[in-house]
């Protein structure tokens, strides 16, 4: 790990302050993603800036819906009883996540902010175009087994979200607010967050340097309250997920009124399959629906990847 310096904050003003003068320092809170980047010389940052004074917190329901700070971590937010009630996809997602020392250090921010597990980008002795633009892609050819097969491109091929919260978020319709140096707000939909990898996967969401994630705002909708996460893993606990689904429905008189759907694990980033909404949409609720055959999912400017260990 490189020598760095830390410092406190307790104003965004004063972060964001310190994120202008030296733009290589980094916003540390819970620190679960990114002292395992640094120890692994995969990021250097000549400055921590802790923000955990920062008053981005509480949980509470809004006029636009569920608001949840940035600051708040994973463990109260997965067991808050109104996540639990009205969000269960959110609650599930974060519950199956890691393991419970790091949800109750790991901030929903943070959370927000985790890096790919591509075992290329994860070793520093490999090129890889996430690190090195430029440098290459060994993963096209090489081991890409748990790599996205939807949203990739010749640069890429990496799952950039690994996660599980941003999955159910990007399903319910979810919105970040995020802060600049100005104190400027501005309003992001999750689904617009992450940004595809193109010839530039070293960008991975439309974060402007300097900015702070402050909260998630969820809307109240009926199928928000009727939603769930289902997550299959290698593993029964403390993996990454090979694949994921955030579903929510909303159903009245056994007809499926609308629904939402995105998918994690498959995807360069968390992916919303508008696909299955809409063959969900106006037809019964019933075990034969779920089961009929589903269109294949567009995938946009991507390239197929080909090896059997999809």
């Amino acid at each position: 790990m490189n020598n760095f310096s830390y410092i406190q904050v307790n104003s965004a003003k004063e972060a964001t302050g310190y994120r202008q003068a030296t733009p290589q320092a980094a916003y540390i809170a819970g620190g679960t993603t990114l002292l395992d980047l640094m120890k692994g010389n995969l990021e250097e940052h000549p400055q921590l800036v802790d923000i955990n004074l920062l008053p981005f917190k509480g949980i509470e329901q809004t006029s636009d819906g569920l608001r949840i700070g940035a600051m708040e971590r994973m463990s109260d937010v997965g067991e808050h009883p109104l996540v639990l009630q009205q969000y269960p996809a959110v609650s599930e997602s974060l519950l199956l996540a890691a393991s419970p020392q790091l949800r109750n250090m790991a901030s929903i921010g943070g959370n927000m902010m985790q890096r790919t597990r591509c075992g290329y980008f994860r070793d520093a002795a490999f090129p890889c175009n996430k690190r090195v633009p430029g440098s290459g892609c060994p993963a096209q050819e090489g081991n890409n087994h748990n790599l996205a097969i939807l949203g990739t491109s010749e640069a890429c091929i990496a799952t950039s979200y690994p996660g599980d919260l941003a999955v159910a978020l990007a399903a319910l319709d979810a919105v970040m607010t995020l802060e600049n140096a100005k104190g400027k707000q501005r309003r992001v939909p999750v689904t617009e967050f992450y940004v595809l990898p193109g010839k530039t996967p070293q960008r991975e969401t439309v974060l402007e340097p300097g900015e702070l994630i402050v909260a998630v705002t969820i809307p109240a909708a009926a199928h928000a309250r009727r939603s769930t996460y289902l997550k299959v893993r290698e593993r029964s606990s403390y993996a990454y997920a090979l694949a994921s689904a955030a579903v929510g429905l909303d159903v009245q008189n056994g007809t499926i009124r609308s629904a939402r759907v995105a998918l994690g694990g498959v995807g360069t980033k968390p992916w919303r399959s508008p696909e299955a909404e809409k063959v969900l949409t106006g037809a019964p609720a019933t075990e034969a629906t779920f089961r009929a055959p589903r269109p294949r999912p567009c995938v946009g400017p991507s390239h197929a990847t080909t090896t059997a260990s999809k």
